[in-house]
């Protein structure tokens, strides 16, 4: 149902250079590439992106937003998470199951350069 998803950054090649490697280990590539609006993707629908702000003013976090990014299983979510704090996100919730330990729904969150929320998310389906 989601084509896109956009987040503002008030620094584009710096935040550029950290999703281009965060989003490499999922195979993730730029599907747009201009100065002020770049997005990733790794399927034929769906794709991440950043932007500087329309109205050109500073980007700014949405408090109570946060984007969710799927992955395969929770080793990823391990992985994908270690790989945003090594590349200088800040942890908002070590990965792990949310709900109780029996929970399918596993995941770490974090923020970004801007200090967007965002989280890579695994849910078990049985």
């Amino acid at each position: 149902m989601i084509g896109y998803s956009t987040i503002g950054t008030n620094n584009m090649e710096k935040a550029a250079a950290f999703y281009d490697a965060l989003f490499a280990e999922l195979g993730g590539k730029r599907t747009w590439d201009s100065d002020g609006f770049k997005a990733w993707a790794n399927t034929p629908t769906g794709a991440f992106a950043i932007s500087k702000p329309f109205d050109e003013k500073d980007a700014t976090v949405g408090n109570g937003s946060m984007m969710a990014l799927a992955a395969p299983d929770r080793e990823t979510v391990d992985k994908m998470y270690a790989k945003a704090i090594e590349l200088g996100a800040t942890c908002e919730g070590k990965p792990g199951p949310r709900g109780g330990d029996d929970s399918a729904f596993y995941a770490g969150y974090f923020r970004d350069l801007d200090g967007n929320k965002l989280n890579f998310f695994h849910l078990r389906r049985d």
